[in-house]
């Protein structure tokens, strides 16, 4: 670290707060580019205040803040070591032999900014974000070979989330040979993916926690809209007399039929169909039903803006709600992160209103715990899972 960063007041009351992100209108010199990616912060009079990643333009966020003090801290391989084996410790402390399958580090949230690294059993899979991780994978992928003696590792870097610093999409093995699937247990369930060609990392392990929980007060008839490999679905399947499961992805569907051979799971049925076509004719039919998942994809990304994504969300979510039998489940999620809270719920009243029914919310959940948000930072605040129930 040899180049300082000067911050403007705003940028340093940022810091103060604990948010590690500096946007680039809070730095003092007006975002003129070091020329090392990892740089002392300093105040506005000069004082270090810690050392951060560094981004060009047209990153929104210039700095990435890894380690706070006076005192200058070098990003090198004993750091990101120690770092990432103080992640998978606490996941191993909090899930126990859940940690086979779950998410090791998760960014900012681990103090590891831009890296992100999903396990299923023996293979691995990482995601960077910022140049400085991007640099380092293959020591990064040596390093979670050794310490959760996995026997593939692959880089999973096609995402959009990329382009805000300009590197390029891609994705291959880094460590091992062999094949790209893997299997996860859920509870009783069994999974496959392949890590390289299915979606995000292979799986969503986000969702694995509320999977389960779904799986404890489903019942009746149920209907898990947008199933993918079959999460809801098979959750619900132990509960429920029978489950209807919907995705519009053939290849998704596919998998998941395989996925319920192997978990045997004999009530579920599974169907290709576009999920707002299928709602309408299910409700045109009189079809009926006494639990109902809906997890979209993020529909603001989808849609381009919030205000769209929101209506695709308010028709979801009238179409299940109009469906459901009295004292019936909606389980309604979002993974949407410029969908607030509060948008969210705003939108499910006005459903509910549309819909005419009347509704409990009974918990509000999100990621799981190896998804953990850090305080002050809205932004690793995405995923909504919430659990309600129709009165009447």
């Amino acid at each position: 670290l040899v180049e300082a960063v000067k911050v403007t007041p705003r940028g340093l009351a940022r810091l103060n707060a604990g948010h590690p992100w500096i946007f680039r209108a809070d730095l003092a010199d007006g975002g003129a580019r070091p020329e090392t990616e990892t740089v002392v912060v300093t105040d506005p009079r000069g004082r270090c205040m810690g050392s951060a990643f560094f981004a060009p333009p047209p990153s929104p966020v210039a700095l990435r803040v890894y380690a706070r003090g006076a005192s200058a801290v070098p990003f090198d391989e004993r750091l990101l070591a120690e770092r990432i084996d103080l992640a998978v410790c606490r996941r191993e402390e909090m899930l126990g032999e859940a940690a086979g399958a779950c998410r090791l580090v998760h960014a900012e949230a681990d103090l590891l900014p831009g890296l992100f690294v999903d396990r299923y059993e023996d293979v691995v899979v990482l995601q960077t974000a910022t140049a400085p991780m991007d640099r380092r994978e293959e020591v990064i992928a040596r390093l979670l070979a050794r310490r959760v003696a996995a026997r593939l590792v692959v880089a999973r870097d096609d995402g959009s989330v990329r382009d805000h610093e300009g590197l390029p999409r891609r994705k291959g093995v880094l460590f091992g040979q062999g094949s790209t699937r893997a299997r996860f247990c859920e509870g009783t369930a069994v999974f496959e993916v392949d890590v390289l060609a299915d979606a995000k990392t292979g799986g969503f392990l986000d969702q694995r926690e509320n999977h389960l929980a779904a799986g404890r007060i489903a019942k009746g008839e149920a209907l898990d809209v947008f199933t993918y490999h079959g999460g809801f679905a098979f959750a619900l399947a132990g509960g429920a007399a029978s489950v209807l499961a919907v995705d519009e992805d053939p290849t998704a569907v596919e998998r998941a039929r395989a996925n319920a051979v192997l978990s045997g799971r004999t009530n579920v049925e599974l169907r290709q169909a576009d999920a707002f076509a299928l709602l309408r004719e299910l409700e045109r039919t009189g079809r009926r039903f006494d639990t109902i998942v809906l997890d979209p994809p993020a529909l603001a990304k989808r849609h381009g803006t919030v205000t769209s994504a929101l209506r695709a969300y308010h028709e979801l979510n009238l179409r299940a709600l109009r469906l459901l039998r009295a004292n019936g489940w909606l389980i309604t999620c979002s993974c949407s992160g410029r969908v607030t809270p509060a948008l969210f719920e705003e939108m499910l009243v006005k459903a509910a209103s549309d819909a005419a029914r009347e509704v409990a919310i009974v918990e509000r959940r999100g990621a799981g715990r190896d998804h953990p948000e850090r305080l002050g930072v809205l932004e690793t605040s995405y995923l909504k899972c919430w659990f309600l129930r129709v009165l009447s």
